[in-house]
């Protein structure tokens, strides 16, 4: 998509929010200019020159206000949307789409073909599909009256988790920890948030959290069908980057003696999908 202001010597330089981005959009619009790249405060060097875009709450309000009334709310939940994507360099295709947008309304949706456009609408389908994967990859652990998820996503899908796990377990509490983007979702009844975490280290389980993983364990190998196995099927519906956080694909030392009667069971399942 064209830009709709010149093009800057300048790149902006921001701090990686949602909000510091609108705050880029805005101070485009201000100096009716479109950067020369718009780069995060942990991003890599620039040989252009730079301008420090500081975060405005208010700033970030006014442009967060318009794009629902001036463009569509469909623009604003792309505009959401592709900021929990981990698409590299994805601010500056995505101010171009916005410009397009304030200048011809909701329409600019319309624009398939554009390459900005379709560039991050496949980087939203993409985020979606793993949050929609991990909404039944995700394996709680029960530590005293605390569930525990980890999980180690591509994108930022923890708010898209939350909207689904609040409303299934409201009276639960439960932690998911994001280990791939430092960030955990707790969940308390009628409380949720999210804050920063470098690291979770769970307690060793219970007897009967160790039962209930050996339980899961021998229901996934038995009901494994050995002349349909088909390991390259299993991959493409359960790819293998969710198999460590999955309890049926882990080993832990101490099921062989936590199932019932003390019986044992396999090493790695050998069921397909």
């Amino acid at each position: 998509m064209q830009a709709r202001f010149p093009c800057s010597p300048e790149a902006y330089r921001y701090d990686g929010s949602f909000d510091g981005f609108l705050c880029c959009v805005f101070e485009s619009f201000r100096r009716r200019e479109t950067p020369a790249a718009i780069l995060p405060q942990e991003g890599p060097m620039s040989l252009y020159r730079e301008r420090q875009i500081d975060t405005d709450a208010g700033h970030a309000a006014r442009v967060w206000r318009a794009l629902p009334l001036r463009v569509s709310p469909a623009a604003a939940e792309l505009a959401r949307n592709v900021f929990l994507t981990c698409l590299p360099e994805k601010e500056l295709p995505l101010l171009r789409v916005l410009q397009e947008g304030f200048s011809r309304g909701g329409s600019v949706m319309n624009f398939l073909a554009d390459s900005d456009l379709s560039l991050l609408l496949r980087a939203v389908r993409a985020m979606q599909n793993e949050a929609h994967l991990l909404t039944g990859f995700a394996r709680f652990s029960q530590y005293g009256p605390v569930l525990l998820a980890v999980v180690t996503p591509k994108n930022h899908v923890l708010p898209l988790l939350a909207r689904h796990f609040c409303s299934r377990m409201p009276g639960e509490t439960f932690v998911i920890f994001d280990k791939t983007h430092r960030e955990a979702l707790l969940h308390r009844p009628g409380r949720l948030e999210f804050c920063p975490m470098e690291e979770l280290t769970p307690p060793p389980p219970d007897r009967t959290e160790a039962e209930y993983r050996a339980l899961w364990k021998r229901f996934y190998d038995t009901i494994a069908i050995e002349g349909r196995l088909n390991p390259r099927c299993r991959m493409s519906h359960m790819p293998r980057r969710y198999w460590e956080n999955m309890t049926e694909f882990t080993e832990t030392p101490e099921t062989p003696e936590t199932l019932p009667g003390g019986a044992a069971r396999g090493a790695l399942p050998g069921g397909g999908a």
